[in-house]
């Protein structure tokens, strides 16, 4: 099945840091390649799968569920693990939640975590039906492309097969529960205007984690996919800082920056 523009999986093989990137729920690599070739342009190692479903038709997305997309990123960081010292897992919504879980059940073997607006709950009128809507409404309106900045599209399905909505409902659930094992240094980039995960989402994750160690920052000019939005500078500037102070020798001396990856449109932390 042919691919979206965009949706190939991004791989970079830098130095003995790397990062874990997981893209999100209808979504493709497409929205966090920007930000894995800034992590790669630093010298580090960077992973960024294409979760099983996802990046070609929606129709593939139907016969997938959670566990096929947990046991994707869960193998890619076993294989990070083998070749590298240091992993730090991050991801977009759906990804953030991913990440977490990789957190909670991996323990020392994550470094840290950077989520992006991450998903905790399904949201919607709809959502409590979905065991019994699912087997009588097949798909409903895609939720991609929330961005702020004019004519950015993010790469993705424009419907969202309920059968998958289903399983990230349950999945979504489980990581909520596994929330008090993740103990890691946590760095939280979140819109306030976002229109797919609300900030009561970040807030039930930040009461629930047992790390000590947490930064949250506000991406004031940007929607849900801030990543591909104004505020995208802001969260390669963050995150590479982020991992530099946990792992000062990760981030290579006078690595090359991407272009256009300046400071303007940064925000006060929050």
């Amino acid at each position: 099945m042919p691919l979206l523009t965009g949706a190939e999986p991004y791989h970079h093989r830098g130095g003995e840091t790397a990062v874990l990137l997981c893209h999100g729920f209808t979504g493709s690599p497409a929205s966090l390649r920007p930000w894995a070739a800034h992590l790669a342009g630093q010298g580090l190692t960077v992973s960024l799968p294409l979760l099983p479903g996802h990046g070609t038709r929606w129709e593939d997305l139907r016969v997938t569920g959670w566990q096929d997309w947990y046991a994707e990123v869960d193998r890619e960081l076993r294989l990070l693990r083998e070749r590298c010292e240091r992993v730090f897992v991050a991801g977009l919504s759906m990804g953030g939640a991913l990440a977490l879980r990789l957190a909670a059940r991996h323990g020392d073997a994550v470094s840290g975590v950077m989520v992006v607006n991450p998903a905790n709950r399904v949201h919607g009128l709809g959502a409590r039906a979905l065991p019994v809507l699912r087997h009588l409404v097949p798909t409903t309106r895609g939720i991609g492309s929330d961005i702020a900045k004019p004519v950015q599209r993010e790469p993705g399905y424009d419907r969202v097969p309920l059968h998958a909505a289903h399983s990230l409902r349950a999945f979504l659930r489980l990581v909520d529960r596994e929330l008090p094992q993740v103990t890691q240094p946590l760095l939280v980039l979140r819109s306030p205007q976002d229109h797919v995960v609300p900030p009561a989402d970040t807030a039930r994750i930040l009461a629930r984690i047992s790390s000590t160690d947490v930064t949250e920052v506000l991406l004031e000019h940007s929607y849900h996919v801030a990543t591909l939005d104004h505020d995208a500078a802001r969260i390669f500037e963050e995150s590479t800082a982020f991992i530099d102070r946990l792992a000062p020798e990760g981030c290579l001396p006078g690595a090359v920056k991407e272009p256009g990856l300046g400071k303007e449109g940064t925000t006060a932390r929050g």
